[in-house]
């Protein structure tokens, strides 16, 4: 089947797919959960017993080993050797490897996916307060505080928390360094909402670690005086990876304080001292340190008297669960069910009422049980009708709408439009002659800067070349891709790391192989093998 053909088959699957609802973003509210079938309401327990097993699967860990072999760690390097040497790096998917590995060294990075990823904290002692030299600093802090349009409440959060209660104190308009450094001076916590919007070091960073997590990487700057505290003790809904930069803070890590918070799929709220109970890791991070905390992991940190503190928590893997998937399948399950099988469109019992719900949960009658074992019998054939290629692409477009758009290597710019010598010079624009030729090779400028997927009324290709520093400033980018296109399309995608030759796209003719080439030439989606000229 042609990639045409098959997109077209799923058209109608993708149409039933954007009447699903987006989750909804916010902090976990504290109450009572709904009552599951055939059972009433019950409070549980607020402290969490767990078993042996799960007592060691949370129990924090401190990584100081170096690797066996010491093959799998960059550590040695500084970050501005490590991103020069991975610009000469050719496939970005190793570049994200590499990066993600330098700051995890030295653990190996499949020893942290098998034993700590959303399962337990990670501490990495260093003893080398400039291993994250070059990230970020309070020197850069204060140039963009002077130099950019920094917005309280947008842009950054001034926050205290003391006597145990946490409090904002935004101003409106813009934060300039006179007011900004004052509220430091009087003991308040400054907190940087999207560092990547103005340093270009860790937009290029997020921008690579993005494909090794193949969902958003965010970061926060926390900027701390010595002797204070910022925030009260909470848990987030994101993977945190706590780097610390300059100075040292001090750590208290706390288990989740039940099952129902392990990996929640949203931030809590504030909590008290005497709802915690005792951490499971209390630490103090100097730079060079990192601290890595799965999502539902309670934790608060201070400043101690004799330092001031700066970090930046780098985060990901927010809203990308299982779960958050199965809200996109199972409505559009039920909607294509519906259209296409009778039993699920056949009439409830006229009675229902009498003997479902809540309110007759404890009632036993025959009439329960055959309804309930409808219910999952219908529940079982609903997963033939279920779109799951259709809800991963909705995933996918809504993970390269959250993107960073790629901070391009020296190589990367001259092969590709941004790079075109095409200019205007002593009053005629110049080298026009610049064009793709079937012998021209090609590729993706990045292993993830595109995407093919059907809309439900065409075949469009996703893409985050456009995109803005600044998170959802632009809405999400597509063209539609010709009918004739789609093969080509998705051969080029799945090339990837290879440059082809344009006369290797599966098109009928080769004017359309060289028109598709300059169109994702023009989009700067690829990029060539020599730069262009005009000979």
């Amino acid at each position: 089947m042609s990639a045409f053909a098959y997109y077209q088959s799923v058209k109608e699957k993708a149409a039933i797919m954007q009447v699903s609802s987006p989750a909804v973003k916010g902090k976990r509210k504290r109450k009572a959960p709904l009552a599951k079938a055939g059972k009433k309401i019950k409070r549980k327990h607020s402290v969490h017993r767990e078993t042996k097993e799960e007592e060691n699967h949370k129990r924090p860990v401190t990584e100081e080993q170096s690797p066996t072999g010491g093959t799998e760690c960059e550590g040695s390097e500084t970050l501005h050797t490590l991103l020069t040497d991975l610009a000469t790096v050719s496939n970005s998917r190793d570049r994200a490897s590499r990066l993600f590995q330098w700051i995890i060294c030295p653990v190996p990075a499949k020893v942290f996916l098998r034993d700590n990823w959303e399962k337990k904290p990670l501490l990495i002692r260093r003893e080398n307060p400039d291993y994250y030299k070059g990230l970020f600093s309070t020197a850069e802090f204060d140039r963009i505080l002077r130099n950019d349009d920094v917005q309280y409440g947008v842009n950054l959060d001034v926050t205290s928390y003391t006597n145990g209660k946490r409090e904002t104190h935004n101003p409106p308009g813009r934060a300039l360094p006179y007011s900004v450094w004052d509220f430091y001076e009087s003991g308040c916590s400054l907190r940087m909402l999207n560092p990547q919007a103005f340093s270009s070091t860790v937009w290029n960073v997020l921008s690579i670690l993005q494909e090794r997590f193949g969902s958003m990487a965010g970061a926060n700057v926390y900027l701390t005086p010595s002797g204070t505290q910022g925030f009260a003790p909470h848990y987030d809904d994101i993977e945190a990876f706590i780097v610390q930069l300059e100075g040292k803070k001090h750590w208290r890590v706390y288990n989740p304080l039940s099952e129902d918070e392990v990996l929640p799929h949203v931030s809590s709220p504030n909590f008290s001292q005497a709802e915690i109970g005792k951490p499971i890791m209390d630490v103090v991070l100097e730079a060079g340190d990192l601290l890595y905390l799965p999502r539902g992991v309670i934790h608060q940190g201070n400043c101690l008297p004799d330092a001031h503190s700066l970090h930046i928590t780098i985060s990901t893997y927010q809203r990308n669960s299982w779960a958050d998937l199965l809200l996109k399948v199972m409505p559009a399950a039920v909607e294509m069910a519906m259209e296409e099988d009778v039993e699920f469109r056949r009439g409830l019992p006229l009675d229902y009422l009498t003997f479902m719900g809540v309110q007759n949960s404890d009632k036993e009658d025959p009439r329960r049980d055959r309804f309930l074992s409808h219910i999952q019998g219908l529940m079982k054939k609903l997963v033939s009708y279920a779109p799951v290629d259709a809800a991963v692409d909705q995933k996918a477009v809504e993970f390269l709408h959250d993107c960073l758009p790629p901070v391009l290597t020296s190589e990367e710019k001259a092969s590709s439009v941004w790079g075109a010598p095409v200019r205007w010079d002593d009053g005629e624009a110049v080298d026009m002659a610049i064009h793709v030729k079937n012998q021209t090779k090609i590729r993706l400028l990045r292993a993830g800067v595109a995407r093919l997927c059907s809309n439900g009324e065409a075949v469009c290709l996703y893409y985050t070349t456009e995109n803005s520093r600044v998170y959802h400033k632009e809405e999400p980018k597509c063209m539609e891709i010709k009918a004739e296109h789609t093969d080509a399309v998705e051969f080029l995608i799945h090339a990837y790391p290879n440059f082809i030759p344009v006369s290797s796209l599966p098109c009928e003719t080769a004017e359309d192989k060289v028109s598709l080439a300059e169109l994702l030439f023009d989009k700067g989606l690829i990029h060539t093998l020599e730069p262009l000229t005009s000979k």
